[in-house]
């Protein structure tokens, strides 16, 4: 249990002590309220914030149960995910952070949270693609490459992807 307790520092640090820091950091000269003002923008912004939460969890989730391993490059899963979120894109725990940081952008009105949303997708976008990408495939070679194949990086599928 505590190696897996590891999966949750990453994700909490990215959605919720980085923006808090940097909500504090926007409102701490101005008298502005720290909520969005506009109630149904705040609503869409928690909506938002709901769903990427979910699909973190969910996404996690499966590292430790169907992957056996955590979200960490030290202790990677032993099992390539192919269920579940994992069927319609092959990162929704990086593109659930950004949800959840976009929400939180909406929230609070934001604009250090939506520069922080982009450049976490940017980063991680270039890191997939330099670094994870290859030692999948190194890991678990013509069935990452399959996957890989079906299953979009960032856009989700409508249609769940059915391995043969």
């Amino acid at each position: 249990m505590l190696r897996h307790a590891s999966s949750f520092i990453a994700p909490v640090m990215m959605c919720f002590l980085v923006p808090l820091l940097i909500v504090l950091y926007e409102h701490r000269s101005s008298t502005d309220p720290v909520i969005t003002p506009l109630v149904v923008l705040f609503i869409i912004g928690l909506v938002i914030c709901a769903a990427g939460l979910a699909l973190l969890i969910e996404a996690i989730r499966l590292f430790i149960l169907i992957g056996n391993g955590t979200i960490m490059p030290w202790d990677p899963t032993k099992k390539l995910i192919v269920v579940s979120l994992y069927r319609h894109v092959r990162n929704p725990m990086i593109l659930s952070i950004v949800i959840l940081q976009i929400g939180e952008a909406v929230v609070f009105g934001s604009l250090g949270i939506a520069i922080l949303a982009v450049v976490n997708f940017v980063v991680n976008t270039i890191y997939f693609i330099a670094s994870e990408e290859p030692g999948l495939e190194k890991r678990f070679g013509e069935e990452y490459r399959e996957y890989k194949k079906n299953v979009p990086r960032w856009f989700p599928r409508l249609s769940p992807w059915k391995p043969s």
